[in-house]
């Protein structure tokens, strides 16, 4: 089940990647990328890597999501630098989704970096006070800080200086208060998540499909 988590947050995490050139608003105040509908998924994942595999397998799985963005950010810089076929009419759509500026891909890194590992630290110091129980207040707790911290990182790396700070404030509030609605909605999948994986420990077994 670790196998399948694991692969689930890598994908996961690149697909937030590539959606996020994509906004989308709700009503006429909040515009969001289309990341976010993907990215706070991640959380409930390290969430339940955390729960039941512990602090260092949550960690691992945080750095094996850097290293493959680093990867693919290579890999897409290649292929966007790769000569286009004479019928290929795309080139400039193509990199104009695929590619981001600097500063968008530095605040993505740094964000993910410090608030993934942020949401293990404080998951893993609420279960050691709790045990077993409570899981569903160590899951959003960690949640809501990891995520204020990975959207104000973000949003104040990629575009301070570039827009004013009303607008920044604005944007943070209303991303995060997305975020928060979905972090309090998926607190039944990591029970059930949770559930899943401590059923597999029990039985010694290991669940390849």
């Amino acid at each position: 089940m670790l196998l399948y988590l694991n692969g689930a947050f890598v994908g996961l995490l690149i697909l937030s990647n590539i959606l996020a050139v994509k906004l989308f608003s709700i009503g006429e105040w909040m515009v969001l990328p289309a990341a976010v509908i993907v990215y706070v998924f991640t959380f409930p994942i390290t969430d339940t890597i955390a729960e039941v595999y512990g602090k260092e397998a949550a960690r691992k799985t945080v750095f094996a999501g850097f290293i493959t963005q680093l990867a693919a950010l290579a890999f897409i810089f290649f292929a966007i630098h790769l000569p286009a076929a004479p019928f290929f009419g795309d080139q400039s759509s193509f990199e104009s989704i695929l590619s981001a500026g600097f500063r968008v891909t530095l605040a993505s890194l740094v964000a993910y970096f410090i608030s993934q590992n942020l949401d293990v630290t404080i998951f893993h110091k609420l279960k050691e006070k709790h045990g077993d129980s409570k899981l569903w207040l160590r899951n959003n707790a960690s949640t809501m800080v990891s995520q204020l911290t990975d959207t104000t990182i973000f949003i104040f790396i990629a575009f301070y200086g570039v827009m004013p700070m009303s607008a920044l404030l604005g944007m943070v509030l209303t991303q995060y208060l997305f975020k928060l609605v979905v972090a309090a909605a998926d607190t039944p999948l990591v029970y059930l998540l949770v559930n899943l994986c401590r059923r597999e420990k029990a039985s010694g077994q290991t669940i390849y499909g």
